[in-house]
């Protein structure tokens, strides 16, 4: 009996203490990932579309189904924890979304080349722009099924086109 009210009260003490697990009710600490800034990833982003994402030298950005092709490597640069800016090796474009949901290259980095990457639970990722909206909801990056670039305010989280798995660079 005696050991059991011990082991309650020791119970008790180490549940409280600091770095201890945190009840429900606990606000939350918030996290520091200041090793992920400035991160940079070589990476071809292969669409569940079955696409590569590549922009070419005239600054458009569509689908190609060659997985060689030296414009579909892209430079994911982590710009701060959970956004990335997008750019093409080989035309030196950066993927851009307008007000209106366009994607296009872009010669120099503007607040319109960064993106929200989000690991979605499937092990994808999605890429919603970080400046602009349609109707409060978030514009994705996205690839229709002919390798198109989908407009942003078409899009959601949910669909298949926004999906994108980052494929290493051999």
């Amino acid at each position: 009996m005696r050991r059991r009210l011990w082991l309650g009260l020791a119970w008790l003490l180490l549940a409280r203490a600091p770095g201890a697990t945190r009840t429900p009710s606990a606000p939350r600490r918030p996290r520091s990932y200041p090793h992920l800034e400035g991160d940079v990833r070589w990476r071809r982003l292969f669409s569940a579309t079955h696409f590569f994402l590549r922009v070419d030298p005239g600054g458009r950005v569509q689908g190609t189904r060659w997985r060689h092709g030296q414009d579909s490597i892209l430079e994911i640069r982590s710009v701060r924890v959970g956004v990335v800016a997008i750019k093409a090796v080989s035309s030196g474009f950066y993927v851009a979304m307008n007000h209106r949901g366009r994607l296009y290259g872009s010669r120099l980095y503007t607040v319109d080349c960064r993106f929200r990457e989000r690991i979605e639970e499937n092990g994808h990722n999605t890429y919603a722009s970080q400046r602009w909206r349609h109707h409060g909801q978030p514009m994705f990056l996205a690839l229709d099924r002919r390798g198109g670039a989908r407009p942003g305010g078409r899009t959601q989280r949910h669909h298949l086109s926004t999906h994108f798995l980052p494929v290493l660079v051999s």
